[in-house]
């Protein structure tokens, strides 16, 4: 997580933050254009996320579903006016990008695929988000049909060399994928939090829900070549995992999937 010190007219904050947000130290620690992002140094640290309205509700209610179950932080506020506002509690430790953690890559890869696991293992039926794959299906056709592909960020192994390609398989496939596990939805090591090695929390949880276990099994491989910036972790992970749950062909349809964004 990169923090970088600003300063804000605390007035153009809803009056719900304001005095959190009066004296304390301020980070921003955004990490994409959709949302900004503050880190306020106060107390144990609070994150402070902003973004045009209704695109934090989905974010804020698996925010609190993870919690209830100890893999999240806790959600302190969610408003929603001209733009939504999640204000939540600092999950104790670091990202899994931290020098100290990608230093170790085997134990990296192998805590990776023991917290996948388990996630995957936890009773969903009071999940707020009940069919992610039927909001999965939609959003890639929607890219689809705006023309938006990119391959390059794909391992070569999942490389597709036309949209119309990636498409076709999407289109023949799409009915094979399950709706039956619990998601973090973004698997990527930014967005699980070790405090010493031990596992304290993921964040962002906006693409959460119950869908396909390969959707996060992609990531997740897709997560250790971006970062690790080698193929070579690959089979690690999903023999940690448990590879007698995993079905390559299901990984090449998510690729696919996700070629479209």
């Amino acid at each position: 997580m990169t923090l970088k010190p600003i300063g804000i007219e605390i007035c153009q904050y809803p009056l719900e933050f304001q005095s959190l947000l009066r004296g304390a130290k301020l980070y921003d620690s955004s990490c994409s254009p959709e949302a900004k992002v503050i880190f306020i140094d106060k107390d144990t640290g609070y994150f402070l996320k902003s973004a045009p309205k209704g695109k934090l509700e989905r974010e804020a209610d698996m925010t609190r579903y993870f919690h209830s179950k100890g893999l999240s932080a806790e959600v302190l506020a969610y408003v929603s006016n001209e733009q939504d506002w999640l204000l939540t509690k600092k999950v104790s430790g670091n990202d899994c990008i931290t020098a100290k953690y990608l230093e170790q890559p085997e134990r990296l890869c192998d805590i990776l695929a023991e917290r996948l696991y388990l996630l995957h293992g936890i009773d969903y039926t009071d999940c707020p988000v009940e069919n992610h794959t039927k909001h999965y299906l939609e959003l890639v056709e929607f890219n689809r049909k705006n023309e938006l592909y990119d391959k390059s960020h794909f391992p070569d192994s999942f490389g597709y060399q036309s949209p119309e390609e990636a498409w076709a398989v999407v289109d023949s496939q799409k009915h094979l994928l399950q709706n039956d596990t619990l998601l973090h939805g973004d698997y990527c090591l930014p967005n699980i939090i070790l405090d010493d090695w031990r596992f304290s929390g993921f964040i962002d949880l906006d693409n959460s829900g119950i869908g396909d276990r390969h959707v996060d099994l992609f990531w997740g491989t897709w997560t250790l070549f971006f970062n690790l910036k080698t193929h070579k972790y690959r089979d690690r992970f999903l023999d940690a995992y448990g590879r007698e749950k995993v079905d390559e062909g299901m990984l090449r349809l998510v690729a696919a999937a996700e070629a479209f964004g």
